[in-house]
């Protein structure tokens, strides 16, 4: 089963309500969101924080995968 991008943040919200690892998960991606976005502001950045942008990127990716996962374990709420 398909999601509609309505139902998607319907249980992206009971998700953020009810779950602690969906929870931790979402705080670490926005806050690794905000860092990659503080590194691409900045019109020369560091070899150090092209690196870490690099990483924070793929860390994203790996927490964002986590999310979609939860959110397909958890899809069975929406028919409940």
């Amino acid at each position: 089963m398909d999601l509609s991008t309505q139902e998607l943040e319907q249980l992206k919200e009971h998700l953020l309500a009810t779950d602690e690892e969906f929870q931790t998960i979402a705080h670490q991606h926005a806050e690794f969101k905000k860092r990659v976005s503080e590194i691409e502001a900045n019109p020369h950045p560091s070899e150090e924080e092209l690196q870490e942008e690099i990483k924070l990127k793929k860390l994203k990716l790996t927490l964002k995968d986590r999310m979609l996962e939860l959110i397909h374990q958890n899809r069975e709420i929406l028919t409940v």
